[in-house]
């Protein structure tokens, strides 16, 4: 499927491009990483920590006048706000800990009883909220009311965020919550000794008075310039929801420091500050197609139309490019190909990331799907010997991503033990290529919410599946609980929280650790306890369109019966496993578990794969696959236990019985497609299909 979405650069269309509809759904790429260090921001901290310095110094030990103080020490705090701002974003280096560091050191300037992880939490709601309610979108306190209150909001707009994160404490970790607490005892404090010790008109000349002025002067700059008048919310319209204002921006640029392209920052959060109007050169006809809010520096309103007027632009020249929707590998069956390893990366100590060099000859073979799995096979002795296979899923991105695999090591596993240990650079392991049916159908034009329960290495195709849903539906959102022993241990830890930068009005990563007390708002394990808080207090099931669930059995049969009793359909919960224990189950798997135990009927089976047919007499008690392999060794299989789907193959003719399922959703089963290794005839003759 290949969607066209416009570009701003110049050139000729194609008959073929002019003849297709564009898509207003796909978001324009911004072209503009997050990078290593964003040195004018540095610059900017630095210099307003000079400033500062300087200014206070003046005031304190030169005797300089109240009427040059406030102000430039007022100007430093709204200056230190957009550093601040963009740590909050993550957008100032892609070393987090470098943005963590400058914003609890500008945090200070702009409300000093306050944390920067309390401002963070406050101004991603906004972002996730924009123009909604006010118990929804907290910056709404800034832009609602009467014409006369607006100044004393704006002025007070502290108080209104302090009561909205009281409302929502039960959200923040009690790390989090413990240095909110200590900056306001030491604040506390710092007032106190300042009173008793006759200095407070002092701090209040050089510190709260500058900082109060500040906040009115961003109140109004950053909530009601961009946001007044706008009934349009960011989940609605997120090209309506935010605008940016055209003219005198000689002007306007400098003294907004560039947040007079505030929609720019809406689009793409994570992009530093000074490269906004770059983005927008970038894309502008782009932006223009899907009808962005524009608005002159005077308060006046433009059409698309009145804006391609004021800039003499000729919107014929748009270049269209095609967006495709990623698409499953070309064989028309399971089969294995020798990669060789491009990079071995470590997301936590006892797992590695196992990235593949595919070569142009099998690209096509390779391509994959969000939410599939390759399973990989070796004849090494440090792995265990010959026939060795493991199956993992793809765990990166489906539009444009690596073939990349993550595998944790467990005590005495062979194969574990051996990519973590032994595997290296260059060396070859033979890959199938991608199968199953775990992700999402997605579509540049959906608006969906997808809600992800992972524990572990779980996260793997669960990274996949949300990685490229956010990338390739805009309008799309999604949901992860994710559970884990401690931070340390947390998969993807650092590529999940840049993923969540990125798209953090579209994607909230709800950790739960159940070794660590204090580092997350949720602890111990994803239960039903902990799963109905989640329904009651942050997901409205109603509201999910898909729900998908990956981690040990217990969790899953445990997430998805908890789904079940709220009333969420069964076609919407999806689950996949990659092991289950020895011996009948009743686990719930996407077509849920159905451990029958059944002894099936002697009979003749014919095998079709690769459209050649073999046939086979099984004897009572063994199963599809068993006589499968015997006639074709390459059928493809590997967890043998009903879990991982490559086995699938659709029964054509004859009956079967299933003792486990724990791969095939119900379209799946009502299609006719079995699980060959669990499956057992009961008829005297079986047609089964690879090729289907």
């Amino acid at each position: 499927m290949v969607v066209l979405v416009q570009l701003a650069h110049a050139g000729t269309m194609s008959s073929a491009a002019v003849a297709t509809t564009v898509s207003p759904a796909g978001l324009p790429d911004p072209g503009e990483p997050v990078p290593t260090l964003a040195k004018p921001t540095v610059a900017l901290f630095l210099g307003g920590l000079v400033v500062w310095v300087l200014s206070s110094w003046a005031a304190l030990g030169l005797g300089w006048s109240l009427c040059l103080t406030i102000p430039v020490n007022a100007v430093v705090s709204f200056t230190m706000f957009t550093v601040l701002h963009d740590a909050v974003h993550y957008s100032i280096s892609r070393r987090r800990w470098v943005n963590a560091l400058l914003g609890r050191l500008t945090v200070p300037f702009v409300v000093p009883y306050a944390s920067a992880p309390l401002f963070g939490f406050i101004h991603i709601e906004h972002h996730r909220n924009t123009n909604e309610e006010l118990d929804a979108d907290p910056d709404a306190w800034a832009t609602d009311g009467p014409w006369w209150q607006l100044p004393f909001r704006w002025l007070t707009i502290d108080v209104w965020y302090a009561t909205f994160y009281v409302k929502h404490l039960r959200r923040r970790s009690a790390r989090e919550l413990t240095e909110t607490a200590a900056i306001i005892v030491v604040f506390i404090a710092g007032i106190t000794v300042a009173s008793l010790t006759g200095t407070l008109w002092a701090v209040a000349v050089i510190y709260l008075i500058p900082a109060r002025i500040a906040l009115g002067v961003l109140a109004w700059w950053f909530d009601w310039l961009p946001h007044h008048g706008l009934e349009v919310t960011q989940r609605e319209n997120r090209y309506r929801a935010t605008r940016v204002r055209i003219g005198m921006e000689w002007l306007l640029t400098p003294v907004l420091l560039y947040q007079n392209y505030h929609l720019v920052h809406h689009l793409h959060p994570s992009i530093p500050f000074y490269r906004y109007i770059k983005a927008w050169k970038r894309n502008e006809e782009a932006y223009l197609q899907r009808d962005a809010s524009i608005m002159t520096a005077f308060g006046r309103d433009l059409t698309v139309e009145e804006y391609r007027v004021w800039r003499d632009l000729d919107s014929s020249l748009a270049r269209m490019r095609a967006v495709e929707v990623p698409t499953g590998s070309a064989a028309t069956h399971a089969e294995f190909h020798r990669l060789p390893v491009a990079a071995l990366d470590r997301p936590t100590p006892d797992s590695v990331a196992i990235t593949f060099d595919v070569p142009a000859d099998l690209a096509e073979l390779f391509r994959f799907e969000a939410g599939q799995h390759v399973t990989v096979r070796t004849d090494s002795v440090d792995a265990g010997g010959a026939g060795v296979r493991r199956n993992y899923s793809i765990c990166s991105s489906a539009v444009g991503g690596p073939l990349r695999i993550a595998v944790k090591q467990i005590p005495g596993g062979v194969f574990s033990g051996y990519a973590a240990e032994r595997l290296a650079v260059g060396d070859e392991l033979e890959l199938m290529t991608p199968t199953g049916r775990f992700g999402p159908a997605l579509d540049p034009t959906h608006r969906r919410h997808y809600v992800a329960v992972a524990a572990g290495s779980g996260i793997t195709p669960v990274l996949s599946i949300v990685a490229t849903a956010l990338e390739l539906e805009a309008d799309s959102r999604c949901t992860l609980l994710y559970g884990n022993r401690t931070r340390g241990s947390t998969m993807f830890r650092e590529e999940l929280a840049a993923l969540e930068s990125r798209f953090s009005d579209r994607l909230e990563i709800l950790h739960v650790l159940s070794g660590e007390r204090g580092a997350s708002a949720y602890t111990g394990r994803i239960d039903a306890a902990l799963l109905g808080r989640l329904l009651a207090d942050r997901v409205a099931a109603s509201e999910v369109d898909d729900w998908y669930l990956c981690g040990p059995l217990g969790l899953v049969d445990t997430a998805r019966d908890t789904l079940l009793e709220h009333g969420v359909p069964t076609e919407r919960v999806h689950a996949e496993l990659f092991h289950v224990p020895a011996g009948p189950s009743g686990g719930a798997g996407s077509g849920g578990g159905t451990g029958s135990g059944v002894t099936g009927v002697a009979s003749s089976v014919t095998v079709r794969l690769d459209g050649r047919e073999d046939v086979v007499e099984l004897a009572a008690g063994q199963s599809v696959l068993d006589g499968a392999l015997r006639v074709r060794s390459d059928a493809p299989y590997a967890c043998m236990g009903g879990a991982c789907g490559t086995c699938r193959a659709k029964l054509v003719s004859g009956t079967v019985e299933m003792d486990h399922n724990y791969a095939l959703g119900p379209a799946d089963l009502a299609a006719g497609y079995v699980l060959t290794c669990q499956s057992q005839p009961t008829s005297p003759e079986v047609l089964i299909d690879y090729d289907a």
